[in-house]
């Protein structure tokens, strides 16, 4: 009997007990989501362009939950925003534009790589807007730049329909020129949703649902793994080429290196560096709206600075060439729309005329100097030198210049054997002298 109450005892104790132990909590599973993280910070050009598409590529093949585009740009191409806006729209993977970090911008181009996202997101202290096109001189609305404007705007409102967006205000932006903060853009209905960072932009958007042109997605982005892809090295390349400053200078160099090489033949330097700044700046130039008829005045330009050198114009040449050099180089990138902000700097231009100006200057002043200077070879460099008779002059005989024995002649009377005689004049190969004092 006391044997069966101990081991009832035991029994109901290890009961309670084991009611009171304490239970493993609950992990919270790892997520094994990724999501991949690019950032455009610079205008949109072919090379931008060839990072978007890179991205979205590299998060389709990695199975990525979606791609982040950190934006910041004044704008670019129109060409190459075609090409980013329809990657966007094509995507297998979904495509988030954050406009970020504080003080960033979307605009100009920038506003319909925005809107074309399947999730548009903001930052705090962003804008978004003013894609109205302009002419080189920023005049609006001229019968030029009609037709841009018309095509812009279809572009926009085809692209803001797709992703249910504000159509009226995306074609304001083109139209009217039209710029508001993140605020604004959220109430609008121009973008989703407005994010202070990555990590809370991924948690604002996990369970939402994206339609895909493979279909619809929902999004598991919280604690998903952030991958930053960067520009590759070609990329970097491919983006610093697409600067029509590095463009510019890379041809005027060019011009020059091949010019000094046919000056000078043999000088090799010149000629090597020159051509390939020139292949460079022509790739360069292929990847930008190129105005040739600003190239060839550029070429033209130089060609006046070439003949100032050989023909003394009074500085004729040299104001056309600089004229031409100038309204080449504004003309030289062809922008048809103000949503093309890629244009070569003023200040560039101001340096480089400069440089060319003062180059020829100075080429052209050792040109006169050489051309008034006294000759000192040949028959002509004969004059004001000093000889010594070789033989009795009456009035006639021979004397000894530079080592040279020539008939000589004294019209100021007899010169003895040995004595220094100053050459006047040459006549008919003969030495007009008179005597040393």
């Amino acid at each position: 009997m006391g044997a069966r109450f101990f081991i009832s005892c035991t029994l109901i104790c290890l009961a309670v007990l084991s009611g009171f132990s304490p239970v493993p909590p609950t992990e919270e599973p790892v997520s094994t989501a990724k999501v991949v993280v690019i950032t455009v910070d610079g205008s949109i050009n072919p090379a931008s362009a060839e990072y978007i598409n890179s991205g979205i590529k590299y998060a389709c093949e990695n199975s990525a939950e979606c791609l982040i585009v950190r934006l910041n740009t004044p704008g670019g191409l129109l060409k190459s925003t075609r090409v980013i806006v329809s990657d966007i729209l094509d995507s297998d993977v979904p495509v988030v534009v954050f406009v970020h970090p504080g003080g960033a911008q979307a605009a100009s181009a920038g506003v319909f790589v925005t809107l074309a996202a399947h999730i548009a997101v903001m930052a705090p202290g962003t804008n978004i807007g003013a894609a109205h096109p302009v002419d080189l001189q920023g005049q609006a609305d001229s019968v030029m730049n009609e037709k841009a404007t018309n095509d812009a705007a279809a572009f926009i409102r085809a692209i803001s329909e797709k992703r249910l967006r504000n159509i009226r205000w995306a074609e304001d932006a083109v139209r009217k020129s039209l710029s508001i903060t993140e605020n604004e853009a959220l109430k609008e209905n121009v973008i989703d949703l407005v994010a202070e960072s990555v990590n809370d932009l991924l948690e604002k958007i996990d369970g939402r649902e994206v339609a895909l042109a493979s279909g619809k997605k929902i999004l598991n982005t919280r604690n998903a793994e952030v991958v930053n892809l960067g520009m590759t090295f070609a990329q970097k390349i491919l983006g610093l080429l697409s600067d029509p400053n590095i463009a510019y200078i890379l041809l005027m160099i060019g011009i020059y290196g091949i010019f000094f090489e046919f000056y000078n033949p043999g000088s090799i330097f010149p000629g090597v560096i020159g051509f390939i700044c020139l292949i460079l700046a022509l790739y360069s130039l292929h990847t930008l709206p190129v105005n040739y008829a600003g190239l060839a005045l550029i070429l033209f330009a130089i060609i006046l600075f070439i003949i100032e050198i050989k023909v003394v114009s009074y500085g004729l040449l040299t104001v056309g060439g600089i004229i031409s050099l100038i309204l080449g180089s504004i003309m030289l990138i062809n922008v048809k729309s103000g949503l093309e902000v890629i244009r070569i700097s003023w200040q560039v231009i101001l340096v480089i005329t400069g440089l060319t100006v003062a180059f020829f200057l100075v080429a052209i002043g050792f040109g006169i100097k050489a051309q008034t200077r006294k000759p000192v070879t040949g028959i002509e460099g004969m004059t004001g030198e000093t000889g010594e008779a070789i033989s009795d002059l009456e009035p006639e005989g021979q004397v000894r210049v530079h080592g040279e024995i020539w008939n000589a002649e004294c019209p100021d009377g007899k010169v003895s054997k040995g004595s220094k005689v100053i050459i006047t004049g040459v006549k008919n190969l003969k030495l007009i002298v008179r005597k040393s004092t």
